[in-house]
């Protein structure tokens, strides 16, 4: 699954591919949680095991992708 963070004040966005079993629901709790509040620091782990961490307070947006393996490439429709 790929994620986008968008860092506030920066032009600067995070993308991070997180494995594809990750659980959705529960990412979004812990994404819900940061934002607000609840936790100062969003941790990630993509899926050759590198943590993340993003500070709560400089998320601007968060773009959850899909779970697809299969990426497109090129302008086909």
């Amino acid at each position: 699954m790929d994620v986008r963070i968008g860092i506030a004040e920066s032009s600067q966005v995070i993308e991070v591919e997180l494995d594809n079993d990750t659980d959705r629901d529960a990412l979004k709790s812990q994404i819900e949680a940061a934002v607000a509040g609840s936790s100062e620091v969003l941790w990630l782990t993509d899926r050759k095991g590198k943590d993340l961490a993003v500070p709560a307070q400089r998320i601007a947006f968060i773009e959850l992708g899909t779970t697809d393996t299969e990426r497109r490439i090129g302008f086909g429709a």
